[in-house]
């Protein structure tokens, strides 16, 4: 028992012991975004196309007025079905590869410790097609922390991957397979290699590994905002992973489940995949990369005129923020102004980096037309936000994880 205590010690990076463990509290109340209710919105000329996916919502950059995203603002982006659940029914099962299986009502969950984290969740595919430019939202999410409950059920020695598996699911045709000699169970394989389409119904389902899912951090969520997490945003209970892709934050979880291997669903083998070229040695290869943590980036919300003077607002996100610039058109670059009014010095600095940081820029009394506005984020590190031309970001084949600097149009009367 000693000996497995000290490697799941070793796994989360030593520390203190769960029990001591401070709430993940990072923000102060939702006040308004910068600025006031006579400031004018300039609306962007460069709107995006509907979107043509169902039972998608996105945030309007210039409808931005609060730190905190209210639930019914929030983006949605649904894979498979919403699937309603009754919480009286509802148990959460914690097992695989442990010694102590777990089956957990929500009372359960509720009763136990509960811990909050301020953290800005954004789609992995925000950015990635012009009709996607608001898939991100901030949110004050409540629940218990998950590594207590994994360390309860006694992971086994040879646990490597922790499967969150949600209630969601959907038919989905797998292609492009030789490994696949039958398409159901019962039928005689195909005595050669050979393509067959897979048609099956496949729940959703995301891994991470054993040392990740022990991070701290992880909360199994029931609360959002100081309310029931809703119906779309995962209701009874979702995973939230703090500087992770919104689709690693399993909705409407159900079981999680301890292996010995990597797993390889949909989400993880086949879809949310980053694809790049590249040249080695004269040679070009392929690389195939899981989406998983937030990349640093920032984007111009909205250009606001007050008094006949204009400003520039807007947000940076995905690592600890120190610098925010600003360009207009082709000029020189500008410092932002952070806001600090959710970020206090008094706070762990362990527990900052999560949330956004809204930025603002006075533009004074530009001149009449057209106007570029592209801003870039520096993090704590020193690491910066790319151009859209990084040669990095080019080599994508997919539309993954675009975390280019982005550049929006609006016109001064």
């Amino acid at each position: 028992m000693n000996e497995e205590m000290s490697r799941r010690t070793l796994l989360k990076g030593g520390g203190a012991a769960i029990a001591g463990l401070s709430a993940l509290q990072v923000a102060g109340p939702a006040h308004a975004f910068p600025g006031g209710p006579d400031d004018e919105v300039m609306p962007w000329l460069d709107q995006p196309p509907e979107p043509p996916f169902p039972d998608t919502r996105f945030l309007k950059w210039e409808d931005l007025d609060s730190y905190l995203t209210p639930p019914e603002k929030f983006f949605i982006v649904s894979h498979y079905n919403n699937p309603a659940l009754d919480p009286a029914a509802w148990r959460l099962d914690i097992g695989g590869l442990v010694a102590r299986p777990q089956s957990l009502s929500l009372a359960d969950l509720m009763a136990r410790p509960r811990h909050e984290v301020t953290f800005t969740l954004e789609c992995s595919g925000d950015h990635g097609y012009p009709f996607v430019i608001g898939a991100i939202g901030n949110a004050r999410w409540a629940g218990t922390p998950l590594a207590p409950l994994l360390e309860r059920a006694g992971i086994a020695r040879e646990g490597a991957e922790v499967v969150f598996w949600g209630a969601d699911s959907g038919p989905v045709t797998i292609r492009d397979n030789s490994g696949v000699v039958r398409s159901h169970p019962g039928e005689p394989p195909s005595p050669l290699p050979t393509d067959i389409d897979l048609s099956i119904t496949e729940r959703f389902a995301r891994s991470m590994s054993l040392e990740d899912a022990l991070n701290d951090h992880n909360l199994l969520c029931y609360e959002m905002n100081g309310v029931a997490l809703p119906r779309e945003h995962g209701f009874p209970l979702r995973l939230i992973a703090p500087g992770w892709y919104g689709v690693a934050n399993v909705k409407w979880l159900t079981r999680i489940e301890v292996i010995d291997q990597r797993y390889a669903g949909r989400f993880m083998a086949r879809d949310y995949v980053t694809i790049r070229e590249r040249t080695r040695d004269g040679q070009t290869e392929w690389t195939f990369n899981t989406v998983k943590h937030d990349r640093l980036k920032s984007a111009p919300a909205k250009v606001t005129r007050r008094h006949g003077r204009y400003r520039v607002m807007g947000a940076a996100w995905g690592a600890p923020i120190a610098e925010v610039e600003v360009q207009i058109d082709d000029g020189p670059w500008m410092t932002a102004t952070l806001d600090d009014r959710h970020h206090r010095s008094g706070r762990s600095s362990r527990h900052k980096g999560f949330a956004w940081r809204f930025w603002t820029l006075p533009w004074g009394r530009p001149a009449a037309g057209e106007h570029t506005i592209r801003s870039r984020a520096f993090d704590v590190h020193g690491n910066v936000q790319p151009a859209p031309d990084d040669a990095y970001l080019a080599s994508r084949v997919t539309f993954w994880e675009n975390n280019g600097q982005i550049a929006r149009r609006v016109r001064i009367p």
